[in-house]
């Protein structure tokens, strides 16, 4: 017999079943997240450089003030496209961290069954 009962062992083995399936659901939500939120952001990377070129061409043609009010709106509009970037790759880290977290929690449990 070892370290743990034959009824120690199977809760440890129930909770490791729910917590793979519970996991695998998590994962795979992640990466569909990831994998979308990545895919419209490259689809749609160049629109602020292509912007800023066009705001840049404007700019010559408008009065101070409307230029300068263009030029803030061409910097919040930055700001959203940094953003955007950091939420792609705050999601690349949430996806590798979950996998990271889950295959050490399936060695945790392996190591307890046997």
């Amino acid at each position: 017999m070892g370290l743990f009962g034959k009824d120690i062992k199977k809760i440890i083995r129930e909770f490791r079943h729910k917590r793979e399936y519970y996991s695998e659901d998590l994962s795979k939500e992640i990466e569909e997240t990831f994998e979308d939120l990545r895919a419209d952001y490259e689809e749609n990377s160049e629109v602020v450089p292509e912007f800023v070129a066009f705001a840049n061409e404007l700019k010559l043609k408008l009065d101070s003030q409307d230029a300068k009010k263009l030029e803030a709106f061409t910097s919040r509009l930055s700001k959203v496209n940094r953003s955007a970037r950091n939420g792609v790759e705050a999601m690349r880290e949430l996806s590798r961290n979950q996998r990271k977290l889950s295959a050490e929690t399936q060695w945790l449990y392996e190591e307890y069954e046997h």
